[in-house]
């Protein structure tokens, strides 16, 4: 297959950890033909959605100070001349990103095959989609009002309060029941009453780790990463100094995600990272996936073969 990936700057890439040099080397391994590009590379001209877009070969170098890809010169190409384009640009989720997702949705018409669809990626704010499971999850609001976010602390008493649009932990804080810089905290994620934010309920399970659970073609991976935080944080992402360890998914774990991997997978998302703290379903992550390396290194468990073997059988 001729496979283009949209993702950050590959020059950016720590490919000792990067799921999306997993995925390349295990594409290239298999004989695929292996193309990316960025955001910006993206246009629309005389109807037809177009990128400029670079072949690479790899290197076989995972060292942070060798070159681990060789690209030819970019070239611009329809987007239908792939046989699939996987999206893997990381978050923010600014405007320019939804952008890119309508210029991706106007490709498919076309012919392009796109994982994950743009359209379900924009439909699965990966902090708000939780919602559609409530079963699953712990007592949240989200709001922009600071009398609703202060009556939601009185009544739990313990929460963290979080963005809607952040990643890696970024902007996340936790307010126990003395409720110092309640009001602070509020005015400044919600920018004084005009962004929304999500409050949640502080699961005392984080100690354990956040658990990233990954969902590939409406299968689940049979590990999940437990990132545990560093003392003194409430976070356990990886990119705020948490440590991750790979396990057995718990009976828990396995209910909720057989549970949502046949719905996600209908709705057009091919790969989905559910972030789980105790029992709790905190986040549907479907924008860039990671812990494939973590996990694979580990336990031995190649997620990289299972996610291409779900997108060989998607094409």
């Amino acid at each position: 297959m001729k496979l283009a990936f949209l993702a950050d700057p590959l020059s950016s890439f720590k490919v000792w950890k990067d799921s999306t040099f997993a995925m390349m080397a295990e594409a290239a391994r298999r004989g695929h033909e292996i193309h990316a590009f960025e955001q910006q590379h993206m246009a629309m001209e005389n109807g037809a959605i177009v990128a400029n877009v670079s072949k690479i070969a790899l290197t076989g170098s995972e060292h942070p100070d060798e070159g681990w890809y060789v690209a030819d010169a970019p070239v611009a190409q329809p987007l239908t001349a792939f046989d699939a384009i996987i999206k893997r640009k990381d978050p923010p989720f600014d405007m320019e990103y939804v952008y890119s997702t309508y210029l991706l949705e106007l490709a498919e018409l076309q012919g392009a095959r796109v994982f994950n669809r743009p359209a379900a990626i924009r439909n699965h704010n990966e902090k708000l989609a939780i919602a559609q499971f409530p079963q699953f999850t712990a007592p949240t609001m989200v709001a922009s009002d600071e009398a609703r976010l202060r009556a939601f602390h009185a009544e739990q008493r313990d929460v963290i309060l979080k963005p809607l649009d952040g990643m890696g932990g970024s902007g996340v804080f936790r307010v126990r029941e003395d409720g110092i810089n309640l009001g602070a905290l509020i005015e400044t994620l919600t920018a004084n009453g005009t962004r929304t934010i999500m409050a949640q309920r502080y699961i005392p399970e984080i100690a354990l780790g956040d658990k990233r659970i990954l969902l590939i073609g409406g299968e689940v991976v049979p590990y999940a990463l437990a990132r545990i935080p560093q003392a003194g944080e409430v976070r356990g992402n990886l990119a705020a100094g948490g440590t991750g360890v790979a396990q057995p998914l718990s009976a828990r774990d396995r209910e909720i995600a057989e549970t949502l991997a046949p719905i996600l997978f209908q709705r057009g998302l091919l790969l989905v990272g559910l972030d789980v703290i105790g029992d709790h379903l905190t986040e549907i992550n479907v924008t860039s996936p990671t812990c494939f390396r973590e996990i694979t290194q580990q336990t031995g468990f190649d997620v990289a073969a299972m996610f291409i073997d779900a997108l060989e059988r998607a094409v």
